[in-house]
This record gives structure tokens, sequence and C-alpha cells, in this order.
């Protein structure tokens, strides 16, 4: 990394001022990305796809895999040809068609789609983390809060995405959520790409339109107005620090550019620059991509070939490496397998958590509960909701598709007359709500965002106040508590599944609580192993290794995917499916996370013991990593 550069930048909060660039520009790829993902599985299950849930998972799987796999070639191609910026640049336009390919119905567009994002991510997620790290000096203490200022902004974007793209795609249509993802990218590009000034107008305008948005597109209740106006506050502020720290400086020229600046254009294939040949390349990539998507068992072996080998090179290179090298690039790599572990469950959010909340958390914010003194009463025009799923209510049991048909029709008319039942009520309806609020299951990933908003900067002090004191955590307790709290996370939604009412309905606070945990626990692992791997990677190959960190999520997505195909319910593979009451569903959710939570807590012990070890091997003191190195 050029420590000229990171040496001579002006700062802000201790900080360069070129992170808060970095910032936004990640915020919007982030914003893009989430946005997708909050409705993808819906997407799949609910819109002209009509895949079940095996299905919808084996292709999310497939997908989530690959997006964490490619990161390892395009971390490659920016250390040996294009250099950092470079790549985030062909990264960020792969993407954005990605995301517009998306408004285009049809199964060929739909996977074409899929494969511009991925292919887009490889260039782009690996080289703007690995650019952070490059603004700061060898050995800074300011790293790891650096990165955790980076991670809010990653949040930051995932935060507003489904309060935005997974809402209105929701509401008003799939393409629009779709299509607002497509303006994110282009707005975090064109962040990355203008001049200071310029940043400076995108940032600010785009907050203020996005805050606009998230007042005027919400389903108008006071709770989840409160929730948008909190995002809306938090981005605002962002907006206002980021502009305060760019009038002081811009992001460093040098930062991110090539070691060779001829390798460019070179020609290794004869009368082809590198940079057409690696465009060529990608171009010819997709149509692959799309074909392996369709078939989770293929992606699986294509990712365990391809995996394997980038792990080997990376083996192979630290047991060639000196000493020092050698025993930090072993943490990298054992810490890879800890973190592989914590994503495989973490990404249950966007699969069966997901469609956990859909189906068995009782999201409705009730105007009325019916109790036994309502028995023999009529209830006039009740609007169809969750409530009323497996329940019989006029002589029909309502399905999670006739739920879904219900809400359509009155976000599209008259609520008062749409989508409503009159009834006689039984003692089978009490405890059912009547009326309220209906929130949407996507726009619940934007919790754990939100939290690491609240978070994000407690931590950030917390690690600085433990510094300063000799008392900061090293790396892997810090991994270790990740994982304990990821497991407590699954216990809460186990005891919640465990404890639901009578309808099959667990209650909204336990799936808050575990998002909470779950989130908590992101953070001591997360921006921690980022930083980790700009400290401990060698400077010949920070983007390479950072790309390895990434592809051990993308054997947690497979691993997740499958994870989450145990709690598969509902019909056939073919044509639409009939989801079975929550009664018949809560149990299975619960025994799954329930198992999750063993497995995570146990692995959190197990780092913790081999924490003393790992933190040797660091080699964090700069005169006995001398000694050891034989200086």
């Amino acid at each position: 990394m050029n420590t000229a550069a990171a040496s001579t930048q002006r700062t802000i909060f201790g900080h360069p001022t070129g992170l808060f660039m970095l910032f936004f520009a990640e915020m919007w790829e982030r914003f893009s990305y989430y946005g997708m993902r909050a409705l993808l599985v819906l997407y799949m299950i609910k819109g002209f796809l009509q895949y079940g849930d095996k299905q919808a998972y084996a292709v999310y799987g497939a997908y989530t895999a690959l997006v964490y796999a490619t990161p390892f070639i395009g971390g490659m191609l920016a250390d040996r040809i294009l250099g950092q910026r470079r790549a985030v640049v062909i990264g960020g336009l792969l993407m954005a068609a990605g995301h517009a390919v998306m408004a285009i119905e049809g199964v060929t567009p739909f996977y074409i789609a899929l494969s511009l994002v991925i292919l887009g991510n490889g260039f782009f997620k690996p080289n703007i983390s690995t650019m952070v790290g490059s603004l700061y000096p060898v050995g800074s203490p300011k790293r790891d809060g650096g990165f955790t200022i980076f991670y809010m902004g990653v949040n930051l974007g995932a935060a507003l995405s489904p309060l935005l793209c997974g809402y209105i795609g929701e509401k008003y249509g799939w393409h629009y959520g779709f299509g607002l993802a497509t303006i994110g990218m282009l707005i975090g590009l064109a962040t990355f790409i203008m001049p200071t000034r310029i940043t400076q107008l995108l940032i600010g305008a785009g907050a203020l339109l996005t805050s606009w948005s998230l007042y005027k597109y919400n389903p108008g209740g006071p709770q989840t107005m409160a929730v948008n106006m909190c995002i809306a506050g938090a981005l605002l502020l962002s907006a206002v620090a980021a502009i305060a720290a760019l009038s002081r400086g811009g992001f460093p020229s040098d930062v991110g550019q090539p070691k060779d600046t001829t390798a460019v254009r070179k020609c290794t294939i004869p009368g082809v620059p590198n940079w057409l040949a690696i465009l060529l390349g990608t171009a010819l990539l997709v149509p692959g991509i799309a074909f392996v998507l369709q078939d989770g068992t293929l992606a699986t072996k294509l990712l365990s070939v391809f995996g394997g080998l980038a792990f080997l090179s990376l083996i192979v290179t630290a047991f060639r490496s000196e000493k020092v090298e050698r025993q930090r690039l072993f943490v990298v790599l054992i810490l890879m397998f800890f973190s592989m572990t914590f994503w495989a469950f973490f990404e249950q959010a966007g699969s069966s958590l997901n469609n956990f909340t859909d189906r068995n958390v009782d999201i409705v914010i009730n105007d009325k509960e019916l109790t036994a003194a309502d028995i023999g009463t009529e209830v006039k025009d009740a609007p169809l909701t969750q409530e009323f799923l497996g329940v019989e209510v006029a002589g029909k049991r309502y399905t999670l598709q006739d739920i879904s048909a219900a809400e359509k029709a009155r976000d599209d008319a008259d609520p008062a007359t749409v989508g409503t039942v009159s009834f006689r009520v039984t003692e089978a309806h009490v405890g059912m709500g009547i009326g309220g609020e209906v929130l949407k299951a996507s726009v619940f990933q934007a919790v754990n965002p939100m939290c690491i908003l609240i978070f994000g900067l407690v931590l950030t002090m917390l690690w600085g106040v433990l510094a300063a004191r000799g008392l900061e955590p090293s790396t892997p307790i810090k991994f270790g508590f990740g994982l304990l709290q990821l497991g407590l996370g699954f216990g809460a939604l186990w005891y919640g599944a465990k404890h639901g009412d009578r309808h099959g309905f667990c209650g909204m606070e336990w799936l808050l609580l575990g998002y909470l945990l779950h989130t908590t626990g992101e953070l001591c692992i997360s921006p921690v192993g980022l930083s980790m791997v700009t400290k401990l990677s060698p400077a010949k190959m920070v983007s390479t290794v950072m790309g390895g960190w990434f592809l051990s999520m993308a054997f947690s997505s497979d691993l997740a995917s499958k994870i989450a195909q145990l709690t598969a319910v509902g019909g056939g593979e073919d044509g639409p499916q009939v989801i079975p009451p929550p009664t018949e569903t809560i149990g299975i959710y619960g025994g799954v996370f329930g198992q999750i939570a063993l497995y995570a807590m146990g692995a959190g012990v197990l780092v913790m013991l081999l924490a003393p070890l790992l933190k040797s091997w660091m080699h964090e003191d700069p005169a006995a990593t001398k000694k050891a190195a034989g200086h």
C-alpha cells in the first residue's frame, strides 16, 4: 500500500478525508446490492417465476456464492494489471447493467442480470475495501476504527435499500424496486470518479432526495415513519460529515493506481491490450455464469474446484514466504474458516429468515385483538392480513397467496372495501388481530444495518478506549465474541418459535432481538476481519488476499443455501406452491434455528481457545517482528 500517500493526507475526526468519499461510494453500491437481495427470494417465489422454496433457495445460494467467489479474480487482476481504481469503475458499470436488466421480465434476462452483478462485484468489492486500508500508515491504531466507519457506510446503504427498493418493489411492482437499485449503483460510481466538488454535490443532493423519498414512500404508520426518519437523519448527518471532510481534501490521486503503470496497455495476447482482453473475457463469462446459476449442484462443484485451487495457491504462497509473512498468512487463513462459519449462519437473513418473517412472525401492528368477550359478535370489512393465515374465516382457510393478493388489491384500490372479509367471531378466532399497520417482510432486513449504525460508533469508541489502556481484545477474541453473539441471536429466534402463539406466530420482539445480537456479532467480525487482511497481507498481494477473504464467504453462501433448504415447506417444485399454515411451519424453522445456535456458540468457544497462538503469529509488536524476521 502507498504509505507516502497515507502519511500526507489531511484528517477529520482522526481519519483520512478520503475515507468519507469511499464511505458514500460503497454506501450507494450496497444500496443497489441489498436492494436486489431484499427482493430476490420473494420475487422468485411470488413473481412471474413462481419458484418453490427449494428452487428459490438453490438459485439464491448459487448467486450469493458466486458473488463472493469472483472477488478473488478481481483482486488478482487489480494487483497485477488494472489497479484498484480501474477495477472499481469496471465493477460499478457491470453491476449497474445487471440491476437494469432485472427490470426486464423473462427467465433469460433474469439470469443474465444476476451474472452481470456477480462479475461486477468481483471487480468492485475487494478493491474498494483494499483502498480503505491504503489510506492509513502502517501500524496505525486508527485502522480498525476506520474500517468500522466504512462498514457503517455499507450498512447505511443496506438499511436504505429494503426501506425503498424493498417496499416500493413489493407495493408498486418488482421492477420499480430493481430500477431504484440501478440508480443507486450509478450514483455510487459517479461519487467515486467525479472531481471532489461534484462528489460533494452528489453526496448532498443524493442524501436530500433519498431522505424525501423515505418520507414520501412508506406504509404511513407511525412506527415505520419513525424508522424511516431515523435512517434519513443518519444519512443527512453522514452527508454533512462527508462534505465537511472533502472540503479539507479529496481522495489521494495515487491511491489505487496500478503498481506497474504500463501493465494495463501491455499485450499478453498479441495485438490485444490487457484492459481489452479483460473486458472481452468478462463478456464471454456472462452466459456461462447464467447457465451455472440455474443448477445449484453445478455451482457448488464449480465453486469447490475454483475455491480449492485459490486457497491452495494462498497456502503455497504462505509456505514459500519468510517466517513472519508465513505465520501472518496462516492467521488470515484460519480466521477465514471461522468467518465462513459465521456467514453461513448469518446469511439466513436473505432466505430462510426472510421467509420465516413473512410466514411465522407477527408483523401486523393491530388496531384490535379478538378476545373471548368478542365471541358471537360480527366483524365487518376486516382487512385480510397475515393474522388470517391458516384460520377458517367465513367458511374459508386463507393461504399466503390469498393474503398477498388481498394486500396488493388494497394497495391499488380503496382499502376500506377491497381485500376484506366479514365474519362472526368464534373461539378459533380468539387471539387474532384485526386491522392496523401491515409491515412488509423485506423491510425487516433494514433492522440489521440500522443496529450497525447505532452500535458501530459505540464499538469504534470502545476499541479506541480499550486500546489506549492496553485492554483491547485481540482479533481472534473479537471473532469469538462475534460467533457467540450470533449463536445467542439464533437462540432468541428458537425461543420465540418454541413459544409461538396458538396460531403459529412468533412475537416480533424475538425477531428484533435476534437481529440485534446478529448485528453486534457482525461488528466483531466483519470490519475487524477486513482490517486484519490489510494489516497482515504482504503489500504485493493485498487485493488478492482480500479476494480470498470474500471467497471464503462464497463457500458460506453455498452452505447457507443448503441450511436454508432444511426449512423448505410447501408443495412441489413445479408451479405455484401452497404454503402450509403457520402452525405447521413454525416448528420447522425453530428446530433449524436452534441447531444453528449450538454450532455458532461452539465455534466461538473454539476460536477463543486458539486465540493465544493466533495472536502470537500476528506479530503486532514491531520490535519482536524484526527479531523474528532475523533483522
